[in-house]
């Protein structure tokens, strides 16, 4: 059975970002909101989880997962860049966008995608994710909370209880999550291109 654990969006409790975060550190799973939509979650080694999130979402290899990083100085540890793309980046972070690039070696094969090796990273605009984040000192393992057949991802973390109770350890609400999607802007090839048009705004990419 999943906890369930009620927290303030603006002044996140430093008590409950503690508990949390121990949760992920234990080899949990986690459901929590970003500033696009609610998201499952899991420290950066935890392969385990990563099976499960592709068990919930019924997704094949070829997803990419997201890496959910506090700052830009975190993100870039974990993927490769030129100045080009490096200032584009920081131009629109943190907001909701999704960026697909290189991975560097330290990112588990496992994590990246297979063929490509890359992987997505994102710096959401979020207090109670960016507070998570600061606690575990790492990224999280992130993907989106869209559950199979369904058009829009969930919204309310109590629904989200009521349906993942026995799939996640912790449920983290902190009220209602707009079902909005990130832009996802792939990078790859060294140019633009917007695989996702979601909240954040394509028109730099286009």
């Amino acid at each position: 059975m999943a906890r369930y654990f009620d927290i303030h969006p603006e002044n996140p409790q430093q008590r409950t970002i503690g508990q949390v975060a121990a949760i992920l550190r234990s080899g949990g799973l986690i459901a929590y909101p970003t500033d696009s939509c609610y998201a499952l979650g899991a420290q950066l080694s935890n392969k385990d989880a990563l099976d499960r999130i592709r068990s919930i979402r019924h997704l094949n290899d070829k997803h990419h997962f997201t890496l959910m990083c506090r700052d830009f100085a975190q993100l870039g540890q974990f993927v490769k860049m030129d100045n080009d793309i490096f200032r584009s980046i920081k131009a629109v972070t943190p907001g909701s966008y999704t960026f697909i690039l290189p991975a560097v070696k330290e990112v588990p094969r496992w994590l990246s995608q297979p063929k490509k090796k890359t992987v997505g990273v994102r710096i959401p605009d979020n207090k109670v994710v960016l507070a998570l984040l600061e606690e575990l000192g790492e990224p999280l393992i992130s993907s989106t909370l869209l559950l199979p057949g369904e058009e829009d991802p969930l919204t309310e973390g109590w629904e989200i209880k009521e349906r993942l109770d026995h799939q996640v350890e912790a449920v983290l609400d902190a009220g209602f999550c707009p079902p909005d999607l990130t832009t996802v802007i792939d990078f790859s090839s060294g140019e633009p291109d917007i695989v996702r048009y979601g909240t954040g705004d394509p028109t730099r990419f286009e």
